[in-house]
């Protein structure tokens, strides 16, 4: 039986963890490949902490929610995990590589975290256990 009131918020935040994944990657390269581009596009420092504050969240509740309905608590801590790396990036490290391994290794267990999320609610079946939101 699927469940489809907490599927979005999984899937949304899977999606944000690839967008920030290729954002740390591939923009870097794109900068330093075309070097007339880094002069049109500045992106401030406070961008990765303002996504970080959106996406925080909707993790978190994703991830409650299915604890909640599987039981499993190994995907929460997971994605606490990743939280918690992506927070340190964003809030004490400087711009460089060490900043964007600590910020991707987080975005992949956050990713990994809400993947095992979905599959684990999907496969324990019956309702969700938060009113409000629609099976």
């Amino acid at each position: 039986m699927r469940t489809y009131g907490l599927d979005w918020l999984d899937r949304a935040a899977m999606a944000g963890s690839a967008t920030c994944m290729v954002h740390c990657l591939a923009l870097p390269l794109l900068l330093a490949a075309v070097p007339t581009v880094s002069a049109f596009i500045v992106i401030p420092e406070s961008f990765h902490r303002w996504v970080l504050l959106f996406a925080a969240p909707m993790a978190v509740i994703a991830l409650v929610g299915g604890r909640a309905r599987h039981a499993a608590s190994w995907p929460l801590f997971l994605g606490a995990a990743g939280l918690g790396l992506m927070t340190i990036g964003a809030f004490a490290l400087r711009e460089g590589g060490v900043e964007i391994a600590v910020t991707v290794t987080g975005g992949i267990l956050v990713a990994l975290a809400h993947v095992t999320n979905l599959r684990l609610r999907h496969s324990c079946g019956g309702p969700d256990p938060i009113p409000g939101i629609p099976r």
